[in-house]
């Protein structure tokens, strides 16, 4: 079997909750972390006879910057529809969606074509017991939901990690969801096929993958399963798949729906919408952040390594003590600067890591780092104010004086230093004369004891070498 032979082509179906106030089509509050079933849920959200919709205009607005964001045609018009289907967890048997006239239309995600943008309610959620029974919350029903759906282009499970990555970023960095996969706040499905020739093969969708691992083992699994299929003579079906974690592979759930089965149908109850006569797009793009792909940009020329510009792309609350530091102790390292800040916080508890953020001020890190750069302070003097730091915050030079961390360059100490060492080992420094190089290693660790830790150990090294040629 030449798995060679076959290329894989995916396309992705992302749904991501948004942040609003309140859900999409009621007055309910938008909570997708609430834990006590049905405690947020209206008359609209549970289908009472005789309730209608109120849109809320926030969630179109996000969905509309993402679009913006990606560089995407925005609609000037779209409408809601009906997909009609039935489900415990959809009271009304029908789910308001988007279906001919999508909000958003193109735009790139990590260099992956997107196909458009749409918004729609959410569903509520079926709790299946050990029992013989199921249980539905509907909490969920009615919240904001974005859609993305992108072009078949992707080719293999890291390219749809990497452009599920990418959005979750941005929805963070435009505050339009906290897209927490194992939350569910984002939900990914993958429709894989492959092929020999141009011609796409049989499409079978993943559902519902809920960590970028899994999403990367699923499609492996899946353009695994169809090539073996295929080579063995046998037929593929279009259909929809699980993915079962435990076991590390999919299984068949139902056989896929086309569009003409949920017979969609303009829903009579919400008004069309114009979007020019309600947003200014105009102001909407100039009211966007910093977005990651330009954060990249900037930080590149800051000359720092890809593994750091992925961090502070990463954490926002990094990148803005990162910035605050370089912009405001200009003649630093701006490499050391990002150094100092992520290498701190490796192996921290995320409130730990608050702490730093919140407590380990601007000052702190500038006259450190300063300290460093005038050779006043070592690497490892560097770390230990940093630690103090987390335990009792203060002046970053008032702790560098109380734990004796301050380097000693004074000449004439380290000369007296030297000449003690030389005086007390004459083996090591005929062997060095010698030839042995390493014998120098021996001199300054006795000279740094001498000076318990204070001496500058390019400085003490120069004069012990001066000190033993003259």
């Amino acid at each position: 079997m030449s798995k060679n032979l076959y290329t894989p082509t995916i396309g992705l179906e992302i749904h991501a909750q948004l942040k609003t106030v309140t859900k999409l089509f009621s007055n309910s509050v938008n909570d997708p972390r609430a834990t006590d079933p049905n405690s947020i849920v209206s008359p609209i959200d549970a289908a009472h006879p005789g309730t209608l919709p109120a849109l809320n205009y926030d969630a179109v607005k996000k969905v509309i910057q993402v679009g913006l964001a990606i560089g995407a045609d925005i609609a000037e018009y779209t409408e809601w529809d009906r997909k009609n289907y039935f489900y415990p967890d959809i009271p009304k048997s029908y789910q308001i969606s988007q279906n001919k006239y999508k909000l958003v239309n193109g735009g790139k995600i990590s260099g992956f074509d997107v196909t458009s943008i749409h918004l729609e309610e959410d569903t509520g959620k079926s709790i299946h017991d050990e029992g013989d029974y199921s249980l539905v919350d509907l909490n969920r029903a009615g919240m904001p939901l974005m859609e993305l759906v992108t072009e078949p282009v992707l080719h293999s499970g890291e390219d749809a990690v990497a452009f599920a990555k990418e959005l979750q970023l941005l929805l963070r960095y435009l505050d339009a969801g906290d897209a927490n996969l194992e939350l569910g706040e984002m939900r990914i499905e993958a429709n894989i096929s492959v092929s020999k020739t141009d011609k796409l093969g049989t499409k079978v969708e993943v559902k519902n993958i809920n960590s970028f691992k899994a999403v990367e083992r699923a499609i492996q699994y899946e353009i695994d399963r169809h090539i073996e299929v295929l080579e063995s003579g046998g037929t593929l079906i279009q259909e929809t798949r699980g993915w079962d974690e435990e076991k590390r592979e999919t299984f068949s759930q139902r056989a896929k729906e086309d569009a003409h089965d949920y017979r969609y149908f303009p829903d009579p109850d919400l008004p069309k919408l114009f979007i020019s006569e309600i947003f200014d797009l105009a102001e909407l793009r100039a009211s966007l952040p910093s977005l990651p792909k330009a954060r990249r940009a900037s930080l590149s020329t800051d000359g720092l390594s890809p593994d750091q510009i992925e961090q502070l792309v990463f954490d926002n609350n990094l990148y803005k003590k990162y910035q605050q530091v370089a912009s405001a102790y200009l003649d630093l390292n701006k490499v050391k600067v990002a150094n100092v800040i992520l290498t701190n916080i490796v192996g921290l508890s995320s409130l730990e890591v608050d702490f730093f953020i919140d407590n380990v001020t601007t000052e702190n890190i500038g006259d450190l780092l300063t300290l460093v750069e005038n050779k006043e302070l070592s690497s490892s003097g560097l770390d230990t104010a940093l630690a103090s730091l987390y335990q009792a915050p203060n002046q970053a030079e008032v702790i560098v004086d109380n734990l004796g961390l301050k380097q000693n360059n004074d000449a004439k100490e380290l000369l007296n230093i030297a000449k003690t060492v030389i005086s007390d080992n004459p083996k090591v420094v005929d062997e060095y004369l010698a030839g042995k190089e390493s014998a120098i290693k021996y001199l300054m660790g006795q000279g740094m004891k001498l000076s318990r830790g204070s001496a500058n150990p390019q400085l003490l090294e120069q004069v012990i070498q001066s000190q033993i040629s003259a």
